[in-house]
């Protein structure tokens, strides 16, 4: 099955590397659907999705918790778990492509500290009241 939407990011992409070495991102895309409820909410539904790649390695760094992106996955199933309350069900998928629709940014890069400028003392006006005395061989 396939599904894609408007999703907001439940937490930051964790980027890992799989035993074949490829990179993986597992992310929890929470979908809103249906008409607002009497409180002014809106049914959403979670859903557990992985992008690998290259592409997971260039967005991990984009990909933060609260951020809106465009999902499109691929082999969207249900998946039974073991938790500490008994079994539960998730829905899961491979996104197939993915898009940043807005919300957090990336983390500024922390760049080297720029270091004042040393300013020098501006050389000696020069006498320019005799021009007689200047060098003719000056081209212009």
């Amino acid at each position: 099955m396939k599904a894609q939407g408007l999703a907001r990011l439940g937490r930051d992409a964790e980027l890992r590397r799989i035993p074949g070495g490829d990179a993986v991102i597992n992310l929890s895309l929470a979908f809103s659907y249906g008409k607002k409820s009497d409180d002014g909410k809106r049914a959403t539904q979670w859903v557990e999705a992985s992008l690998f790649g290259k592409r997971a390695e260039a967005l991990a760094p984009y990909l933060l918790k609260g951020g809106l992106v465009v999902a499109y996955l691929d082999d969207v199933h249900i998946e039974t778990y073991q938790g500490k309350h008994g079994e539960g069900h998730k829905l899961v998928g491979r996104i197939n492509e993915i898009e940043l629709a807005g919300g957090r940014e990336a983390p500024a890069t922390q760049s080297a500290p720029v270091a004042n400028p040393v300013y020098e003392p501006l050389p000696a006006p020069v006498d320019v009241s005799n021009f007689d005395t200047m060098d003719s061989d000056i081209p212009f």
